[in-house]
């Protein structure tokens, strides 16, 4: 229970629960404790830093390989994002010395707060519960499990104390479980024994360790019969009823009957609903949207959780089309007036897909942006209308970059979270996911260090590297990954090193797969240039990546972006390494990289960016003292002569390149000379 309970046990002064010095729960100040769950400890504490109050639940781990399992298996739920779902804000293992415990840590929103006190303090007063609040909150617990059961995930702990109240109409569900932590027989046959109330809540199935979305469904299923049933029924008849239903599902009946006495409102709805969720053979039992369908389309129910509007009455596409005859502001006006209608936000943005640019208020409509911004919110689930929505954006942006391309597009946190949060609802649509990489390679140039935290606490680096992986037949995929992934290492925005250390050989297989793609390569050559700045590329990846930022420059050697970071990377590359210099300077097929650089010289010797670049990697060359005879030999050291009197502002012309001592002009080195380095 995560709300108030009678058993707190205070902590003596400064006791901050079980850790090691420097672990995570070293920010932490224990308050008091709950009761204890199914699987562990509930501690109520406190954040030193920012005084905000959390739930941690420990589970008590009888190894390691436990622990990482239920930890791997949990870390997803990071990533969940809906409005009535509370996710886990921080997950970690410590250690506590003291008993030599290991413990898996799952802290959580704290709440005062959750349907067990309502329903506690209804069957106290002996009271019905408000038929609209009841309508309300169950309309968003209805979307929260439709949204979790449309990503196959199992919440597998429903209970009245794990929906917590953040008001008075709102509420969230908490303390997902997983499949590790819900099979661990011992500790649920512990806490059973302590607690007969424990498991009360549980499928027939589950008590076998087997969970599914039906399993979900019987929970749900006997939460709205004890809301229905607490004004006369108390706490331990509730139980007993719950579980005399696994075995003889008759017994609903009778409290059915009681309901109708006792004119709990909507009883006809809940006396359809409650034996069609309360089937002790999961199969015969129905899915989340069968009870939407008859809740809240077939029944009368009303709630404030607007994605429930998706199964009203279709409007007809001829009055659609009627309304959306207008300009851009009068379209907006009816997908306002019918947000709640998919098939209407559907014909209206493929209206304004149709429309002339100087129609739709270039550079950046706000107003057109935040409206489709929030029909993807609304309609998540809708992949049509998340597929139209990103096509809209797309168009509005690729108009205004062409036609005013200082104009800066719109960014913030509500386009970052709906973009992220498409991917999230339709993580296997493909279409859908290259727009939204290539959204947000546009937007997130302009990033605040608060949206560069939602995107890494996203994973969507790991999305990145996961798709460039598994999607490689994808030309699409691959090419729109690697936008994005340059534009998130061009702004700073991923700070962790750890994954970065596969790309270079992603890229390699995304390269050898589209040898001749000049998109490619040049997206290529931008993540290699920031990868050698970061460090992300191994000792043992030099000559690789050398090789094929030399076979990109010669693919395209007309595309100044991809020239300029090839060379830019193949400098950063040279300056740490006498490996990677010496790759730049053999002679192999098609050429050496110095008459590469020749060819590159004369193509681009009027764009000062590509000519400094390559006379960088001409001076750290020219550091190394065995490559300086071939360097002379090539009329390098002419080159880059020549760079620095035509462009005396370079830093090119501040180095000491090929000033070596016992190097005489036009002359290789002298034997048993030292190298100087290649910059003051």
């Amino acid at each position: 229970m995560l709300g108030p309970g009678s058993n707190r046990r205070r902590p003596t002064q400064g006791e901050r629960g079980p850790r090691s010095p420097g672990e995570p729960m070293e920010k932490y100040q224990v308050l008091y404790q709950l009761n204890p769950g199914a699987l562990g400890v509930n501690l109520v504490v406190e954040e030193m830093e920012t005084k905000v109050k959390h739930v941690i639940k420990q589970v008590e781990c009888m190894d390691d390989h436990y622990a990482s399992q239920a930890l791997e298996e949990l870390m997803p739920l990071l990533k969940l994002r809906h409005a009535h779902i509370s996710v886990y804000q921080e997950l970690f293992i410590t250690w506590n010395g003291e008993i030599s415990s290991l413990y898996l840590c799952l802290v959580m929103e704290f709440n005062e707060l959750s349907f067990q006190e309502v329903i506690e303090d209804k069957r106290k007063a002996k009271k019905i519960i408000d038929s609209e609040w009841m309508q309300n909150v169950l309309g968003q617990v209805l979307d929260a499990l439709e949204y979790l059961h449309h990503l196959d995930i199992i919440h597998r702990n429903l209970k009245p104390s794990n929906i917590i109240l953040i008001s008075s109409d709102h509420c969230k569900l908490q303390d997902l479980s997983s499949n590790v932590l819900m099979t661990d027989k011992a500790k649920w046959n512990i806490r059973a024994e302590e607690d007969p109330f424990r498991k009360s809540w549980m499928a027939p199935e589950a008590l076998n360790f087997s969970f599914s979305q039906k399993s979900d469904i019987w929970s749900l299923g006997c939460i709205i019969l004890d809301m229905t049933s607490c004004s006369f029924m108390d706490g331990t008849e509730a139980m007993h009823l719950r579980k005399s239903l696994r075995q003889s599902p008759g017994s609903l009946k009778a409290v059915l009957k009681t309901m109708e006495e006792k004119q709990v409102p909507d009883v006809e709805t809940f006396g359809n609903l409650l034996p069609l969720m309360l089937q002790i053979d999961p199969s015969d039992r129905i899915t989340i949207k069968d009870v939407v369908h008859i809740t809240f389309v077939r029944g009368s129910f009303k709630s404030s959780c607007v994605s429930l509007t998706l199964h009203r009455q279709m409007v007809p596409a001829s009055i659609t089309d009627m309304l959306l005859e207008g300009n851009v502001a009068s379209i907006l006006e009816v997908m306002q007036k019918f947000s709640g209608w998919p098939e209407v936000q559907l014909r209206a943005m493929k209206r304004l897909l149709k429309m002339p640019a100087d129609q739709l208020g270039l550079p950046w409509p706000p107003e057109l942006v935040e409206v489709v911004v929030t029909t993807m919110q609304l309609h998540d689930r809708v992949l049509d209308v998340q597929l139209c929505a990103c096509s809209l954006l797309l168009h509005l942006l690729g108009q205004a970059l062409v036609h005013h391309p200082e104009a800066k597009t719109p960014c913030n946190q509500a386009i970052t979270s709906t973009l992220l949060s498409a991917l999230q609802s339709h993580p296997e649509e493909e279409p859908l996911l290259v727009m939204v990489y290539s959204l947000l390679a546009i937007t997130t140039t302009q990033e605040s260090e608060s949206l560069s935290d939602e995107l890494q606490n996203a994973g969507l680096l790991e999305h990145i590297l996961e798709h460039l992986n598994s999607s490689l037949e994808s030309r699409d995929v691959c090419a729109s990954g690697l936008g994005l992934l340059w534009a998130l290492l061009l702004d700073g925005i991923i700070v962790n090193k750890a994954p970065l250390e596969k790309v270079p050989d992603l890229i390699s297989q995304v390269l050898a797969t589209y040898p001749a793609d000049g998109e490619m390569a040049e997206a290529s050559c931008g993540v290699f240039w920031l990868l050698s700045l970061l460090g992300c590329i191994k000792e043992q990846q030099f000559e690789q990546v050398v090789a094929l930022l030399l076979q990109s420059i010669r693919l395209c050697q007309d595309r100044a972006l991809l020239v300029n970071n090839a060379y830019r990377g193949l400098a950063s590359l040279v300056r740490v390494s006498e490996l990677a210099a010496f790759k730049v300077v053999v002679q192999e097929e098609g050429g050496s990289g110095l008459s590469l650089i020749k060819e590159t010289y004369q193509l681009h010797r009027d764009d000062p960016e590509v000519v400094e670049n390559m006379g960088m990697l001409l001076v750290h060359l020219a550091s190394y003292e065995e490559i300086l005879p071939e360097l002379v030999s090539s009329s390098m050291k002419a080159l880059l002569q020549e760079i620095k009197e035509r462009f005396t502002s370079s830093l090119v012309s501040d180095s000491s390149a090929f000033s070596k001592p016992g190097l005489p002009p036009g002359g290789s080195p002298q034997l048993g000379c030292t190298t100087s380095g290649g910059l003051e």
